[in-house]
């Protein structure tokens, strides 16, 4: 998969590019990341990417056109790059998502900043993404989390890629508790039991739970299978049973 990104700051995707699963994936062939400078697609001597805003307002607005020459340069090694920008007016990213890009062939994320971009530009998206109800100071660490976690679910990024299918928000849950050595400190006794049906209708029920007492609105969101819905009924009814308790 190749990844092209948009921004002003290339050099903090150095960081990226040599960290950890992600520098072994772009050694093997697994990814190609294409950091782009838009001060390079300037036309003025101090290579400026910003501007003040039409209607007067505080802050400075991103231009459109070194944005645009610089797809126009992406457009020329791909045929159809999926151009995202990263905006607060964008659909909030999650898992789901991070799944459906990892099916591209390619990713193309601009980096915003300063006030916002010029609105000309979102002529030529395919969409907009927020990484959250927050505000950074640029799209650059929303671009490298989302790179992140798009990555990993690429064919070949991880080792073992059925640690990939318990992952919280995998199946729209949270994971269940792991635990490891030593085997002195108290632990569930069925997951040293070696009955593999009874060990994964712990882990289903202690996923179920935690989804309820820390994300309850993702349970919302999900379609439950009969036995899923049989637990989760179970669960509420002694979570209220200790509630009311004396």
């Amino acid at each position: 998969m190749r990844f092209d990104v948009l921004t002003v700051f290339p050099e903090l995707f150095g960081a990226l590019a040599g960290y950890s699963l992600i520098e072994r994936a772009i050694a093997g062939g697994i990814l190609s990341l294409w950091v782009h400078n838009l001060r390079d697609f300037t036309t003025d001597r101090h290579r400026t990417t910003d501007d003040y805003p039409f209607g007067g307002g505080p802050g400075m607005v991103m231009r459109a056109e070194p944005v645009l020459r610089a797809l126009e340069q992406v457009a020329e090694d791909v045929l159809q790059p999926h151009v995202v920008l990263l905006g607060p007016a964008g659909q909030r990213f999650n898992q789901t998502k991070a799944a459906n890009w990892s099916h591209l062939p390619e990713l193309c994320l601009i980096c915003g900043h300063y006030e916002g971009i010029d609105d000309r530009v979102r002529q030529v998206i395919a969409e907009e993404v927020s990484l959250g109800d927050f505000v950074t100071l640029g799209g650059e660490l929303p671009a490298m989390v989302m790179i992140d976690a798009v990555s990993r679910l690429l064919p070949g990024f991880v080792g073992n890629s059925e640690s990939l299918d318990d992952e919280s928000f995998a199946h729209g849950l949270l994971e269940y508790s792991q635990y490891t050595r030593p085997q002195s400190l108290e632990i569930p006794p069925v997951l040293v039991s070696g009955h593999h049906a009874n060990v994964a209708r712990h882990r289903l029920t202690d996923s179920l739970l935690r989804t309820l007492l820390y994300r309850p609105d993702l349970l919302e969101e999900r379609e439950w299978s009969k036995d899923e819905r049989k637990i989760l009924l179970e669960l509420k009814k002694r979570i209220e049973s200790f509630l009311l308790a004396p």
